[in-house]
């Protein structure tokens, strides 16, 4: 299942006065129960490719302004100017697909659309964030292991 699909139908369920959905595609389940302002989302899924590390648990935050959470990598957290890559879904945030492989991106790396930007764990499945536009990384807010919320800024990057 796509995405940018997940990310419509938690944008369609939070919008609305559901409480709980259930869908199922082949190998695919999910299932979103939406609980007052606190949002449960379960996934299952074949087993995908896995960091070698332990997974950070998640703890609720509050979503992070575009100056706020920025990493030791960031090129000066506001000054950045540009487009702002948003989390697709609540997880864990990995810069790189094992802790001893390089990054997919770093501040600076030309990207291209389609290519990886990072990981996204969630319920232990590894879900690929890939760039939906060619451009530059400017700058990168979050902090490998750190936990994100859905719609949490992740990386601003200015369109070629």
């Amino acid at each position: 299942m796509d995405l940018k699909l997940i990310k419509n139908i938690l944008n369609l369920i939070s919008d609305s006065d559901v409480d709980e959905v259930a869908i199922e595609e082949g190998d695919f389940k999910i299932k979103v129960k939406k609980t007052g302002t606190v949002e449960q989302i379960t996934y299952s899924q074949p087993m995908q490719a896995a960091p070698a590390q332990p997974a950070a648990p998640a703890q609720p935050q509050a979503p992070a302004s575009a100056d706020g959470g920025a990493s030791s990598e960031s090129s000066g957290g506001s000054s950045a100017k540009g487009e702002t890559v948003k989390s697709p879904i609540v997880g864990t945030f990995y810069k790189a697909a094992s802790p001893d492989s390089d990054p997919f991106v770093k501040v600076g790396s030309k990207i291209s659309k389609g290519d990886t930007l990072c990981i996204v764990e969630a319920m232990k499945i590894m879900n690929e964030i890939e760039a939906e536009f060619s451009g530059t990384v400017q700058d990168i807010l979050i902090d490998d292991g750190q936990a994100v919320e859905f719609d949490q800024p992740l990386f601003i990057i200015s369109k070629d």
